[in-house]
């Protein structure tokens, strides 16, 4: 009993300790999210927090890197004055993460990503076209509403003055994009110039006006709307087009890889390490893909042999792609509601495989016209207290034409994104940064490893959507060999397509847009499949180690609850995990 007394005395001492560290870490993180949420008013408006709705900063000019700099440096130093060991476990990640992701941020801003503020990919031309549609993450509710996104839309023209300065640094220096995307951006801009602001895409808000703004005011926001368009939003990007036709198409490089830019191995390097939040070189993830590649393909010859079917792998997947009709789909909305359907099949089953499913709904929705033809299908998250539900955006070209793909809806929508995303941003233990934040080895790696549970949710049932899984699985693993190949290896744009076609099977056009993403936004692709092997090799080593202690449920549990991590630390508290399991099993 002495013992025990003492043992319960120690605990309390420790706890005791612990306590002025544990309250100055978290109100070193309250701290921090007010300041960046100050610093960054559109995320903010996208993580919920409204009070920055009018302003749009540039983000990118060297002031602005001042400012971010000087806050990360500051919390960096505070965050060394906090005793580490004196934490409690949930406070030492929380700890270990913030100090990652500090370090990543300072490391990022060594590089000149402000010559290219812009990409028919990435960039606010496209955010903000996104944010105005009136059905994106910035609220269109009251009158103030109204009126604030109007004054932060007009902030573009600003933004698009400073992008044309910065893209001309970036012209004298040699920090330029290549000349394939710049022919795909000048479309794009020229899209948004319209002659009637009716049509321009930041009228839609006025054209389908909220419920609670009165009828007295509509006229009057209408008239603003059209100022704004006319005035400010055609204007900044007519500027836009212009200059990239006129000035940066002819600057534009004629190689396409990363490497070939001022610096551009280091800073590929870096971009690779931030994906896949891990020490994998170029070179060794290149390698890696040719390895996955050749292994999923083996998986699709045995399929194709199982079907009977004579003839090649090539053969084989034309054959199912041309199969029965693309759906009977007649309009968008039916397109849309097979997806849905989807959740609907899996519902029954999603219980054997998770401890605790996300509130927030999920929607899903068509990505704007002007975007279908280049933009992915993709997630949105959406915010904890049920006033935005999480959306999964598909592109839609051709309804009648289109096939509903379940392992897009189980990586995008349930249980990929949706569940990972929004049981993070609910759960009320983690602080701010953790539960607003992500890392992409971690999300993609998840939505990637979702896809492999399509058979036991009961999907995959014929061989099109089973090939389909296989297919899908088989480009992540080729963009291993193909983003390195193009930014490290000197490969072109067309080996990159080719290798695509003839070894991942996609179509000529899929394989030139993914190629195009992957000069865009440079190693951003590596994290899926290197998240995804992380997660099947943990899940492989804990049932071995376990076994029928393991159970499956529990371990999505734990990969899901404490949000996103770096790989390192998610192995870290992974195997911490199975320890305390492999003990209570003796």
């Amino acid at each position: 009993m002495r013992r025990f007394l003492m043992f319960i005395c120690l605990l309390l001492a420790e706890s005791l300790c612990a306590q002025p560290d544990s309250k100055a870490l978290r109100a070193l993180f309250d701290t921090y999210q007010e300041e960046e949420n100050r610093l960054n008013p559109l995320g903010a408006t996208f993580n919920g927090d409204y009070r920055y709705n009018d302003q749009l900063p540039v983000t990118f000019t060297d002031s602005y890197a001042a400012k971010w700099e000087a806050l990360l440096q500051h919390y960096l130093g505070a965050l060394s004055g906090i005793r580490r060991e004196r934490l409690n476990e949930q406070d030492r990640l929380s700890y270990d993460v913030f100090e990652w992701n500090t370090k990543a941020a300072l490391e990022g801003l060594r590089f000149k990503s402000s010559r290219i503020p812009l990409t028919h990919f990435t960039g606010m031309h496209l955010t903000l076209a996104q944010a105005g549609g009136g059905d994106g993450f910035q609220p269109f509710k009251t009158v103030r509403d109204y009126e604030q996104w109007a004054r932060r839309a007009a902030g573009f023209a600003v933004w698009a003055d400073s992008a044309i300065r910065y893209m001309r640094l970036g012209m004298a220096e040699g920090i330029v994009l290549p000349r394939a995307l710049v022919l795909k951006m000048i479309p794009q801009l020229e899209g948004f110039v319209v002659n009637d602001a009716a049509e321009s895409v930041y009228f839609k808000p006025v054209r389908n006006f909220a419920e609670d703004v009165p009828e007295a005011e509509r006229a009057r926001l209408r008239e603003l709307y059209t100022a704004l368009v006319r005035e400010h939003l055609v204007p900044a990007y007519r500027r836009l087009a212009t200059f990239v036709k006129d000035e940066y198409l002819p600057a534009a490089r004629i190689a396409d890889g990363w490497g070939s830019l001022p610096g551009g191995a280091t800073w590929y390097a870096f971009l690779v390490r931030q994906s896949t939040t891990g020490t994998l070189t170029p070179e060794a993830i290149h390698q890696l893909g040719l390895s996955e590649v050749a292994r999923i393909r083996g998986e699709m010859e045995r399929m194709k042999d199982v079907a009977g079917f004579n003839g090649s792998l090539n053969d084989y997947v034309a054959f199912l792609r041309a199969g029965p009709g693309g759906g009977g789909y007649r309009t968008v909305a039916e397109f849309l509601a097979g997806y849905k359907a989807i959740e609907a099949r899996i519902a029954p089953r999603l219980k054997n495989l998770f401890v605790t499913v996300p509130k927030t709904p999920l929607e899903v929705r068509a990505v704007e016209a002007a975007r279908a033809a280049t933009s992915p299908a993709h997630y949105v998250a959406g915010l904890a207290d049920g006033s935005r539900a999480g959306i999964f955006y598909v592109p839609v070209v051709d309804a009648t034409r289109a096939r509903v793909r379940e392992s897009l809806f189980l990586h995008e929508g349930v249980p990929g994104h949706h569940y990972q995303i929004m049981l993070q941003r609910e759960n009320e233990r983690l602080p701010a940064f953790r539960r607003l934040g992500g890392f992409t080895a971690f999300a993609e790696g998840w939505g990637l490893y979702a896809e492999s549970l399509g058979k036991d949710l009961g999907l995959y049932t014929d061989d099109y959507q089973a090939m389909s899984a296989l297919l899908d699985e088989l480009y992540r693993a080729a963009r291993l060999v193909v983003d390195p190949g193009i930014h490290a290896k000197g490969w072109t744009r067309e080996q990159g397509i080719r290798y695509l076609q003839e070894e991942a099977l996609l179509g000529e056009r899929t394989a030139m847009l993914e190629v195009e993403r992957y000069m865009a936004i440079p190693g951003q692709a590596l994290g899926y499949k290197v998240g995804s092997l992380k997660l099947q090799e943990l899940r492989d080593r804990y049932r071995r180690q376990l076994g029928a202690a393991f159970d499956l449920a529990q371990f999505h549990h734990q990969v899901l609850k404490d949000g996103a991590l770096p790989l390192d630390l998610l192995e870290g508290k992974l195997d911490a995990w199975a320890r305390s399991v492999g003990g209570q099993g003796r």
